[in-house]
C-alpha cells in the first residue's frame, strides 16, 4: 500500500466540485481512498486523521491531492484521473450566445428584474452580492454561511427600508410558490406558510405535515441568527407580514432554534397584529418539540394526527453509558439535546454535534452533501467503550446527497452498538424515503420520521444500558 500527497499551489475549486472529483478518482482501479480538497485548517485535520501526511507549508490557497493506493503502479492513472475529473466538472457550454454573460449580480438582475436572487459565494463575498440584489429591487436568499453578523444586520435593515426580504445568511431551505431553494423537500401546495429561522427544523415540519397529508404554500427561511439579540427578528417580522398578505395561507408557523427571550416576545406581539392565525414553534427548555408543534398545527387545521412511523429495532445496549448524537441539521441537534438533557440531566457527558455548524463547513461542503467528516467521527464513537447509543439524522430533499445510504448504511452495519436514526423527508423526495428507511433498517438501525421520537427512543436505550 502506498500514499501520495501533493500540493497544487494557486489552484482553486469549490468544495462541492472537489467532492465530485474525489468520488470520481476513488472509483479508479487500485485506489483505496482519494481526497481532493483545499488545504484549509479543518481539511488538513481531516486528512491527517485519515493517515495522510500533508506538507507543513500548505495554505488555504493550495489544493491538496491525497491518494491511498493498493497498487503503486496506479499512481500515474490516478493523477491523470484527478486532472480529467477537474476538467469534467468544470466544463461549461462554450457555444455562441447573443449576449455575454453578466459579470455582476446587479447586471444580471437588470436583465431579469424582480424575483429572488440566490447568493451562494464564500461568506466574505456574500455581503456585496446581496447588497447588489437589494439595490436592484430584488429579494435575496443568502445561502452562504460565515457572514459577519454586523453585515447581516445592515443587509436586513437596508432591505426593510425598501420593503424587501433577506432570507439568511446561512439560509439552507426555502420554498417560494412551490419552488424549492437550497435544501428543500418536495411537498404539495397547501394552507400553511412557514417562517423558519432554521433549515432542518423547517424540513422536519415539512416532512411531518406531508405525512399527515397537509401541504405548504411557502417556507421562507430567515437564517439561524435572525431571532438573536443582534439581529432582532428583522426578517422574521418581514416574512410574517408577507405570508399574512397571501390569501393562500391559512396558518403562519414560525420555527426557530432557541431564540433570545426578548426577540421571541417581540415575535409573539407581532403575531397578534396579523390577520392570519400564527403558531409558534420556538425550541427551548420547557417548550414543545417540533413533532408536538406539528400536532398542534394539525389540530388548528382540523386534521387528524397520524401515527408517526418507525421501522426496525435498535440492538440491545451492551455497555457504555453515553449518548452520542451526530447531526447534519443544527435544529435537529438542538432539539435532541434539549429533549435528552431534560430526561437524562445536564453535564452527564452526552454529546450532540452539529456538523453543519460554521466551524465544520469552512472550506468544505455541508455534511448534507459530503458525509466524510461525520463518518470519521461515527467510526471513532463506535469503538469508544463509553458510547452506549448512537443517534443520527439523515435529511433528504433537493440539494442533499443523492444517495445518503450508499456510505452510511455499510458503516452502520459494521457497528455493534444500538443506532437510532431520524430520516427527515417526504415520499416525493428524489432519494426515495422508503428506500432510504429500509436500507438503514436493514443495516441494523431503528428509523423514525420524528426526530423527537428518535431522541426519546435513544434515551430509553441509554437508560437501559445504565441499568
Amino acid at each position: 500500500m502506498r500514499t501520495h500527497v501533493e500540493l497544487r499551489s494557486g489552484a482553486y475549486a469549490d468544495s462541492v466540485t472537489l467532492l465530485q472529483v474525489s468520488r470520481k478518482v476513488q472509483d479508479i482501479d487500485g485506489i483505496l481512498a482519494a481526497q481532493v480538497a483545499m488545504a484549509t485548517e479543518l481539511n488538513i485535520e481531516v486528512l491527517t486523521e485519515m493517515g495522510f501526511d500533508v506538507p507543513a507549508d500548505a495554505t488555504a490557497n493550495d489544493m491538496v491531492v491525497a491518494l491511498r493506493l493498493d497498487d503503486p503502479d496506479a499512481l500515474a492513472a490516478a493523477l491523470a484521473g484527478v486532472d480529467q475529473a477537474l476538467r469534467d466538472v468544470n466544463r461549461r457550454d462554450s457555444g455562441p450566445t447573443e449576449l455575454a454573460p453578466p459579470r455582476t449580480t446587479a447586471a444580471a438582475l437588470r436583465r431579469a428584474p424582480g424575483g429572488i436572487a440566490l447568493v451562494s459565494v464564500p461568506g466574505e463575498n456574500a455581503f456585496v452580492e446581496a447588497m447588489d440584489a437589494i439595490e436592484a429591487g430584488s429579494d435575496v436568499m443568502v445561502f452562504s454561511d460565515n457572514v459577519p453578523v454586523q453585515q447581516e444586520v445592515r443587509l436586513k435593515e437596508y432591505a426593510a427600508e425598501r420593503g424587501l426580504l433577506v432570507m439568511g445568511p446561512d439560509c439552507g431551505t426555502a420554498i417560494v410558490d412551490g419552488v424549492g431553494l437550497g435544501f428543500a423537500n418536495v411537498v404539495a401546495p397547501g394552507p400553511v406558510g412557514i417562517v423558519a429561522a432554521s433549515g432542518t427544523g423547517c424540513q422536519q415540519l415539512l416532512a411531518l405535515l406531508d405525512h399527515a397529508g397537509v401541504g405548504v404554500a411557502h417556507a421562507l427561511g430567515v437564517g439561524g441568527r435572525d431571532l438573536s439579540s443582534d439581529v432582532r427578528g428583522l426578517s422574521t417580522h418581514a416574512a410574517m407580514d408577507r405570508l399574512d398578505r397571501d390569501p393562500a395561507v391559512e396558518l403562519v408557523v414560525v420555527i426557530s432554534k432557541p431564540p433570545a427571550a426578548e426577540v421571541a416576545a417581540g415575535v409573539r406581539e407581532h403575531a397578534g397584529d396579523l390577520d392570519t392565525a400564527v403558531e409558534l414553534a420556538l425550541l427551548g427548555p420547557g417548550q414543545p418539540d417540533l413533532t408536538a408543534a406539528a400536532e398542534r398545527i394539525l389540530a388548528r387545521l382540523g386534521r387528524p394526527v397520524p401515527d408517526w412511523p418507525s421501522t426496525g429495532t435498535a440492538a440491545a445496549p451492551s455497555g457504555g453509558t453515553l449518548l452520542r448524537g451526530f447531526f447534519v441539521g443544527g435544529t435537529l441537534a438542538a432539539e435532541a439535546k434539549i429533549i435528552a438533557t431534560d430526561l437524562l440531566g445536564a453535564d452527564a457527558g452526552h454529546t450532540f454535534i452539529d456538523f453543519g455548524d460554521d466551524a465544520y463547513t469552512t472550506g468544505r461542503a455541508h455534511p448534507m452533501i459530503d458525509p466524510t467528516l461525520r463518518l470519521e467521527h461515527l467510526a471513532q464513537a463506535a469503538t469508544d467503550p463509553d458510547t452506549a447509543v448512537l443517534l443520527l439524522d439523515v435529511v433528504l430533499g433537493h440539494g442533499a446527497e443523492q444517495d445518503p445510504v450508499a456510505l452510511l448504511a455499510p458503516a452502520l452495519a459494521r457497528i455493534d452498538k444500538p443506532i437510532v436514526v431520524a430520516v427527515v423527508g417526504t415520499q416525493a423526495d428524489p432519494q426515495g424515503l422508503e428506500r432510504t428507511v429500509e436500507a438503514l433498517a436493514d443495516a441494523g438501525a431503528e428509523v423514525h420520521l420524528s426526530n423527537a421520537a428518535a431522541t426519546r427512543r435513544a434515551v430509553e436505550l441509554v437508560e437501559a444500558a445504565s441499568r
